[in-house]
């Protein structure tokens, strides 16, 4: 996500398929000192919204009754990979999709026709919170979403179970500290965990696995433990 201390640098994908209120949002955001891009379908919002995380808008206005892919569906792909802000715009005002458009991952929700100094409000208090807030830790091309508990590598998602998730940030709150098995023994399974350190080692190698050539900054210390450490990231 880039800088947001200043409004012109921010970026917001507009998801309209009305052509008129499409215009609208766009031109009074631009006179705001916003950076808008648009999307007149769910298929072509997935596409414009981008697959690598530079491509990344910093905010999504996102419509529900779109043609090719609903609204909904839009909010899916978008959470499979991101954390951007995002704020529904619809005319659906029931409580129901409401509470389906939270579920899913939205951040605020506007029920059509509203006001574009509403509008604006609302777009400044999400940034607002999303500034005050770390959205990811990085370390080389791992970067951790505490908030989503989501893993990504150069930008892509990368899907761990929870145990997975819960070893690798022990790993990257203690980087380049060495780490003994009994350490992830009590401290992520906890001291009444009757087990043996054999299912750290397990979880570990699985960790490896789904990191790729990245599985290279978890070191293995022999007769102690691991230690997390990243690395260059031309292949060894």
């Amino acid at each position: 996500m880039k800088d947001i201390s200043t409004a012109e640098k921010i970026q917001i994908l507009v998801v309209e398929d009305e052509e008129k209120l499409c215009s609208t949002i766009e031109e009074y955001l631009q006179m705001s000192d916003y950076q808008t891009m648009e999307a007149r379908s769910g298929t072509e919002a997935v596409r414009v919204f981008g697959t690598d995380e530079d491509e990344w808008p910093d905010l999504v206005l996102l419509d529900l009754m779109l043609p090719g892919m609903s609204g909904f569906d839009v909010l899916t792909k978008i959470r499979e990979k991101s954390n951007v802000p995002v704020i529904i715009l619809t005319a659906k005002c029931s409580e129901e999709d409401q509470l389906r458009g939270f579920s899913l991952g939205a951040d605020d929700y506007l029920v059509k026709p509203f006001l574009l100094s509403v509008l604006k409000a609302h777009i400044e208090a999400l940034m607002r919170r999303a500034k005050g807030t770390a959205r990811r830790k990085t370390y080389g091309a791992l970067s951790i979403d505490d908030k989503a508990r989501k893993v990504f590598l150069n930008g892509q998602y990368v899907p761990l179970t929870p145990r997975e998730y819960e070893v690798l940030r022990y790993f990257t709150d203690n980087e380049k500290i060495v780490l003994r098995r009994d350490r992830f023994l009590d401290e992520v399974w906890g001291i009444d965990y009757n087990g043996t350190d054999r299912s750290v080692d397990t979880i570990v190698k699985q960790i490896r696995l789904k990191l790729g050539k990245y599985g290279k900054y978890i070191d293995t210390i022999y007769g102690i433990g691991y230690r997390f450490e990243v690395k260059d990231d031309e292949d060894n």
